[in-house]
């Protein structure tokens, strides 16, 4: 599995954190940026990128994506048609395993302000090893959303 990450100032800590715990872990991890703390730098800029990366290759990578609440980084990733991205800034963890295995999540935006490190990487790791569950009515409405996105992208 590669690992695509990206973020802008407000979770830079936690994505550095989060990469080398990956790389430790022996995932293949490309970092997207943002490469330096600039209070002036846009998430966008950074977001695009990893989204793009798993926009191409949405069944053997992931993503996982920072920022202060991670509201705005998640709706710049999931503007990429085959990218679908959950948004975790605290509260029950359970949120983003489900997003895996109802609605097969391949990107999680984390909100850096609202959790820390440690609860960072247990959420993550959860939602690594989460696999999708392919019960009928799982891909059924899955199917519907990729039916809804193609058509919308190419009207």
């Amino acid at each position: 599995m590669f690992i695509h990450l990206a973020t802008d100032h407000a979770g830079f800590g936690h994505k550095e954190v989060v990469k080398s715990w990956l790389q430790e872990e022996g995932f293949k991890v490309t970092d997207h940026g943002a490469h330096e703390i600039d209070e002036l730098d846009d998430f966008p800029d950074f977001i695009a990128k990893a989204a793009a990366a798993v926009n191409e290759d949405p069944h053997e990578s992931r993503g996982i994506i920072f920022g202060g609440s991670g509201q705005g980084e998640a709706m710049m990733a999931n503007s990429y048609p085959k990218v679908r991205a959950v948004v975790y800034y605290g509260g029950d963890e359970s949120i983003p395993v489900l997003s895996r295995q109802h609605n097969n999540s391949n990107v999680i935006s984390i909100g850096a302000r609202f959790i820390d490190t440690n609860t960072t990487k247990r959420v993550v790791w959860n939602w690594l090893h989460a696999e999708f569950l392919t019960d009928e009515k799982y891909q059924r409405r899955n199917d519907k959303m990729e039916q809804i996105t193609n058509h919308i992208n190419h009207e």
